[in-house]
């Protein structure tokens, strides 16, 4: 009786019939929807290609998640650029340490091929991942062990929490290149201001056909006087006289030398020029936090290595020229590390010191494939970072450097350099404003058959302002700037 009642209240009441019938396919389909999304969620969390324990997984920024976890081409040969240094600093370090309990970089099955060693290679695929087992406890996603250990190695530390002496071996060491090229060069630098108007540019260089053929080593200092003179001093040592260390920063150029110890660097420089023999002896230590790490970039036969392990640092010991010497302590200085293939290669860069931010920008001019010698294309993004005592604040980037007015440089004869330049760098909301008032300038003419420059070297003060992570910043300071000129 009661069937017979419903069918005929729903022929009766047809569009309250539709209205309900709707209702309930809807109703349906959503508890469908949601009980597919369980299962999935389910059939995820136990999914081997995905790490648990922490609250936030970081990836490469572009990654399809979805095609990574499946296998698909847009998860394929991904990789974290610089991952220790995000580790150590930009997650790990002391800026977040309110906010970051633990970071634990980790690799989930990596495609690997094993040979038995001992006789002929049969590869056998394997699945392999690695950790870092005190980080990965830390976040509850340790492994059950169930016989022996799973402790950190020493290579574990040295990743998350390294010894100065491993983080500025790992940061500043010697390179060879793919291949013998007389374009190759290497070379530490240093500046360091002993006076307001006074300062020395430090230059320990190899280069050549290293390490089989015909190279050297070549040691260039440069000193601004007071009197706004500038002084050179060089010597030369053949590939017999020259070692240096693949290992770590150290280099030695006849009877100069760079030794880097527990992170303190140890300079000594012996060169001549026309004012007589000069002699340094100095201790340079980078401030804490205050680098900038290893960035690469590859094109065929071009090749640019650029790294700086003192964006900030004070230097101390003794200066001699001509037999007459000075006592420095704690002078502002800076250092980094370049190598290469430099034919036909030029570049923007610039590093400067204010009252709370240490700032670096640049970027370098490749060759250009007609061969003309004309200056090429950007082959490498133009960046500017803001470093402070916490370290790398942010990295923006800029397309171009404006530069206005002329006045005399010194050394080329006739050689003139800008007044003033600007440049405004970006990266998401944030924004700043560089603007340089180029107080000295030093050109060196360059020439070879299809390059012909002029190398400025500059000084000038600085004024910086913008915004970087919803903050107003603002500082002023000096630093040294290089760049090109036909």
């Amino acid at each position: 009786m009661l069937l017979t009642l419903a069918f005929r209240h729903l022929w009766v009441r047809k569009l309250r019939s539709l209205f309900l019938l709707l209702g309930f396919a809807l109703g349906v389909g959503v508890m469908v929807v949601l009980l597919s999304v369980g299962e999935a969620m389910l059939d995820q969390s136990r999914d081997v290609s995905l790490v648990g324990g922490g609250e936030i997984t970081v990836l490469p920024q572009g990654i399809d998640i979805e095609a990574m976890r499946t296998g698909g081409l847009g998860g394929m040969f991904f990789a974290i650029d610089r991952a220790r240094f995000l580790t150590r600093q930009v997650l790990g370090g002391p800026r977040h340490a309110g906010l970051v309990r633990t970071v634990a970089p980790a690799i989930e099955g990596k495609l690997l091929y094993l040979c038995r060693a001992g006789g002929e290679c049969s590869p056998s695929p394997v699945r392999a991942g690695g950790e870092i087992p005190s980080r990965a406890a830390a976040l509850g996603a340790g492994l059950d062990v169930r016989q022996g250990a799973w402790r950190d190695s020493p290579a574990d530390s040295a990743y998350v929490a390294p010894t100065p002496q491993q983080l500025y071996d790992e940061l500043d060491r010697f390179h060879l290149p793919r291949r013998p090229d007389s374009a190759w060069g290497e070379w530490h630098y240093f500046n360091v201001t002993t006076a307001p108007d006074e300062w020395w540019y430090v230059t320990y260089l190899v280069g050549g056909e290293v390490p089989s053929g015909r190279w050297g080593g070549r040691m260039l200092v440069t000193h601004r006087r007071p009197d706004g003179g500038y002084d050179r001093f060089t010597a030369d040592a053949p590939a017999a006289d020259v070692s240096l260390d693949t290992t770590r920063a150290d280099l030695t150029i006849g009877p100069s030398a760079v030794r880097q110890r527990d992170g303190v660097y140890h300079l000594s420089a012996r060169a001549s020029g026309s004012r007589g023999p000069a002699r340094l002896d100095l201790e340079l230590r980078p401030l804490p936090n205050r680098y900038f790490p290893p960035v690469e970039l590859r094109d065929e036969e071009f090749l640019s290595g650029y790294v700086v392990p003192g964006l900030a640092a004070a230097a101390s010991g003794t200066i001699c020229v001509a037999g007459r010497c000075s006592r420095v302590a704690d002078a502002p200085a800076y250092h980094d590390h370049n190598w290469g293939v430099w034919r036909d290669v030029t570049w923007e860069w610039g590093a400067a010191r204010g009252t709370s931010l240490s700032l670096l920008y640049g970027g370098v001019y490749g060759p250009r494939r007609d061969g003309t010698g004309a200056r090429g294309t950007v082959s490498s993004p133009f960046f500017l970072t803001l470093v402070d005592s916490l370290g790398v604040r942010q990295v923006l980037r800029f397309s171009r450097i404006a530069y206005q007015g002329t006045q005399p440089a010194a050394g080329a004869r006739g050689a003139s350099a800008p007044r003033r330049f600007t440049l405004m760098a970006t990266r998401g909301a944030d924004s700043v404003m560089l603007a340089v008032d180029v107080e000295h300038a030093l050109a060196t003419g360059m020439s070879a058959a299809s390059f012909r420059r002029l190398f400025l070297q500059l000084r000038g003060r600085f004024e910086l302002r913008g915004r970087v992570g919803a903050t107003e910043v603002s500082d002023t300071g000096r630093g040294f700037f290089e760049t090109y000129s036909e």
